[in-house]
């Protein structure tokens, strides 16, 4: 049986989930909404 208490003890994050943590902050990504709003903005600068 898995002793939880003992395996949390050990437990050390994964250097590669740190990495893509701070490689997401630091970017600016586009997102889903960025695009949205900027087809909006230019469909109301053609009006």
């Amino acid at each position: 049986m898995i002793k939880l208490e003992e395996e949390l003890k050990n437990f050390q994050p994964s250097l590669e989930v740190d990495e893509v943590e701070d490689a997401i902050q630091n970017h600016d990504l586009t997102d889903v909404a960025d695009i949205i709003t900027d087809i909006l903005l230019e469909a109301k600068d053609n009006k």
